[in-house]
């Protein structure tokens, strides 16, 4: 059922792409896309319970699986891990072949009602990009290198929806240097162990986060206020 789900969506969102940049993600895009697929209207209603907004979330995650395929073939190996991280963030915008579709999916997860929603697909790139890279964390270090770049993610796509440089070239600096300020920080907290009196101060927060393990799972975390539809 879920092989029949996916293609039914795919096929909903390619049509509602087309209506996206005038109607937004909205009730009216998700029925111009019902009209113009010839989709059964009881099977579009249980593979988008919610319409337009379970569409928004499918063309994010497409964005993420096209990611994921230019990071397996393209070849990182000579770049620095900083590097790789930004080229992994440049490759998902450069991922998005309409950039008014990811304007009008900002809108829509600015309301309170979708904002856990939105929340979640970007850690859930995070935490793609992570995996992708290897990372093996599985402490405290698992979620703070996701939120951090989460945050990354975030006002980088904020910047380059106003970004009108040529080849978006101030949007890859915009990039770099939050990337810089997290590294920055990275290098902080190495100082704080290695200095023989900070690392005292800290070995009973240190001890604290210390017991903090990783989910088994990633598809399985739900961020709180989020909510995943039912499937038969």
């Amino acid at each position: 059922m879920t092989d029949i789900y996916d293609s039914v969506t795919e096929q909903l969102l390619d049509a509602a792409l087309l209506h996206v940049p005038f109607d937004g993600w909205s009730e009216a895009t998700f029925k111009a896309a019902l009209s113009e697929s010839g989709i059964d209207p009881v099977q579009a209603k249980s593979a988008c319970p919610r319409g337009a907004v379970d569409l928004a979330l499918a063309f994010h995650r497409r964005g993420d699986s096209v990611m994921l395929a230019r990071l397996k073939s393209d070849d990182l190996s000579e770049l620095r891990y900083r590097d790789k991280i930004a080229a992994a963030v440049r490759f998902r915008l450069e991922a998005v072949a309409d950039k008014e579709a990811v304007r009008r999916g900002t809108t829509l997860f600015a309301l309170p009602i979708y904002a856990a929603d939105g929340a979640k697909a970007i850690w859930g790139t995070s935490d793609h990009i992570w995996t992708a890279l290897g990372d093996t964390s599985d402490d405290v270090n698992w979620y703070t290198k996701r939120a951090t770049l989460s945050g990354v993610y975030a006002s980088t796509v904020l910047f380059w929806l106003g970004d009108d440089s040529v080849g978006h070239e101030a949007t890859w600096a915009f990039l770099d240097r939050r990337i810089d300020d997290v590294m920055k920080i990275e290098k902080i907290k190495a100082q704080v162990r290695e200095n023989p009196v900070l690392s005292r101060v800290m070995s009973g927060p240190n001890w604290l986060l210390g017991k903090i393990k990783a989910p088994m799972k990633m598809p399985d975390m739900d961020l709180p206020g989020s909510w995943t539809a039912p499937r038969d």
